[in-house]
């Protein structure tokens, strides 16, 4: 189990670092939300070497990479810089955490971009939502499985739209068996400090995406699930794609029942069988969640694979490659 994660998390060795100091610019930051760039970033956050992070724009004609991001490219809110003379050799980013059908007006951008940074596997630089690390062999306790269990399953949900194929399969799933749901949808929302230890009170956690696409696999399940000491039920893309990042026996994929009612009864069974339960948290012993939450962390990440980085690609055709494989 061990080998495989590490092959898919960790396949992107140091050997693609550059050996010079690489520049990175932010067009723009994500939401309007900029973070702190002062000293060697890169360097002193995250022991990324040779990475010089910066969103000054004037330091464009040097910038090896420049990032952009695609909610304020679809907003409006930034432009691409057609009147700077574009250096030889610089590399055009185009990067996106949202779902692939969220996308719009992909179709003007052919052949602008040369590397794309999103949370699918195949991207050139993939930043996932959170990611299993091997534990060291000390210095990481093996945490218990909480037994304070007062709900069967638990939903935390403040965006519900009817026509989400999540919201379908809740109702569905509600008729069968309980479901304790929290947030504004509910008017039961809950503060930051009190997210996991309220999921820790349930049995399972409808880790359920508000996008089915390829690789699209948030927090929901990396931290409210995983962190919070609760089986997750996932609904998002195919079980292949579960299976590739997360470790076998950890999740219940909604597409491994025939139907709503049989997935029902196996939760309610299952957290009547505290053997087979507790084996749904076996992984705990050899890994361990990181979350990515900080931009910087995703930018400099670019730096640890430069080398490794074909020099003259393009997407000609942006839109085609994020609708690509969509499940």
């Amino acid at each position: 189990m061990k080998t495989a994660l590490i092959a898919i998390n960790h396949s992107t060795s140091h050997n693609c670092s550059s050996s010079r100091n690489v520049t990175i610019l932010l067009w723009y930051w994500p939401f309007g939300r900029s973070f702190n760039l002062i000293g060697d970033v890169c360097w002193d956050l995250y022991r990324i070497p040779h990475c010089r992070l910066v969103d000054q724009r004037s330091l464009f004609p040097s910038a090896d990479v420049v990032v952009f991001h695609n909610t304020e490219l679809a907003l409006g809110r930034q432009k691409l810089p057609f009147d700077l003379p574009r250096p030889q050799g610089q590399r055009w980013a185009w990067m996106s955490l949202e779902a692939s059908n969220n996308k719009r007006k992909l179709r003007q951008y052919a052949n602008i971009f040369n590397m794309t940074i999103t949370y699918r596997r195949d991207a050139d630089i993939t930043v996932p939502y959170g990611e299993l690390l091997p534990k060291e062999a000390e210095g990481h306790l093996v945490e218990e499985v909480p037994l304070n269990k007062s709900f069967l399953v638990c939903w935390v949900v403040s965006n519900y739209m009817s026509r989400h194929k999540r919201s379908k399969f809740y109702k569905d799933l509600n008729a069968t068996v309980p479901v304790k749901v929290y947030g504004h949808w509910t008017n039961t929302p809950l503060p930051s400090s009190s997210l996991l230890p309220t999921i820790s009170r349930c049995y399972f956690y409808l880790a359920f995406e508000n996008s089915v696409a390829k690789d699209y696999i948030t927090e929901k399940l990396w931290r409210n699930a995983y962190q919070g000491g609760a089986v997750p039920v996932v609904l998002g893309p195919s079980l292949g794609d579960y299976k590739a990042v997360a470790p076998p026996h950890s999740f219940i994929h909604v597409d491994e029942f025939a139907s709503v009612k049989d997935l029902g009864k196996y939760l309610q069974q299952l957290a009547e069988d505290k053997k087979r339960y507790s084996e749904y948290f076996s992984w705990k012993h050899e890994w361990r969640v990181k979350l990515y939450t900080d931009w910087r962390e995703r930018l400099c990440k670019i730096c640890s694979q430069y080398n490794c980085l074909p020099q003259e690609k393009v997407y000609s055709n942006l839109e085609a490659w994020v609708n690509a494989n969509n499940t």
